[in-house]
Parts: structure tokens; C-alpha cells; sequence
């Protein structure tokens, strides 16, 4: 199902989106997307290096914001923007629960509100703008 604009309403909930990270998900995702730093696939370098595991690259939670907001909003939307900063790293063992809310729409563009947290704090905090069709009117 892909949501219409006139589907939205200021202040929704975006279904809650639990993703479990596994070391395979940390270090596929970082090698697909061509990261190949070791602190994201090597756990005893990532150590040598100061952190207690392997971490998530940005790329992979990129992925996972959109995919949060596409999930939700369907295929007919198209995302405008993407903004957020990093917290806490995401280890594996841990399960990232990412939540959002409906900021404001304005002529057919959507703001939402994007957090993904994990056991230690917020890993990801953003907003998503996002186009979607409005009824009645082809692009």
C-alpha cells in the first residue's frame, strides 16, 4: 500500500521498525556499500582501535532511514531529504528501534521525524522530507 498525501495527518506514528544487529548485518552492509574500514568487519582491530566491537558504517543507517520512512509511506513517495546525526554506535547483539512522527506536510511534501535507538542511547536522530502523491493530480 502507498500512502496518499491526504492520508497523512500531522502529529502520526510511523509503525515502530526493530532491526536486530548481527555482526553478518554490520559487516555485509559495510562491505556492500564499499566501506571496507576494519573497524566495521574486524572485531579485534575495531578493539585495537578503542571501540568494544564492530560498529555500523553511516551508510548502513542511511539505508535503514530511508527504508524506516519507505516502509511506512510506500512506493509512490519520493524522499526530497535526509538529515540526521549519529549517536551511540550500534554493536552487534544489540536491536536498533527506529520510531517517527509526522512533522508537517505542506503541499505534498511530508516532514517526519526519525530515531533509532539502541540499548546504550539514540543512534540515529533526523527528519525525512518526503513527496507524496496527492490525489486528483498527475506529475
Amino acid at each position: 500500500m502507498s500512502l496518499a498525501y491526504e492520508d497523512v495527518s500531522v502529529g502520526d506514528q510511523l509503525p515502530t521498525l526493530n532491526v536486530p544487529l548481527t555482526r553478518t548485518l554490520i559487516t555485509a552492509a559495510a562491505i556492500a556499500s564499499r566501506d571496507y574500514q576494519d573497524v566495521h568487519h574486524d572485531p579485534g582491530l575495531a578493539i585495537e582501535r578503542g571501540s568494544p566491537d564492530t560498529f555500523m558504517n553511516i551508510l548502513t543507517t542511511n539505508g535503514f532511514v530511508g527504508r524506516f520512512v519507505t516502509d511506512w509511506a510506500g512506493s509512490n513517495a519520493l524522499l526530497r531529504s535526509v538529515k540526521f546525526r549519529l549517536g551511540s554506535p550500534n554493536y552487534p547483539g544489540d536491536t536498533m528501534v527506529m520510531t517517527g512522527e509526522v512533522l508537517s506536510k505542506d503541499n505534498g511534501i511530508v516532514e517526519v521525524s526519525v530515531k533509532g535507538s539502541n540499548n546504550i542511547g539514540d543512534h540515529v536522530v533526523g527528519t525525512v522530507r518526503l513527496e507524496l502523491p496527492i490525489s486528483g493530480q498527475s506529475k
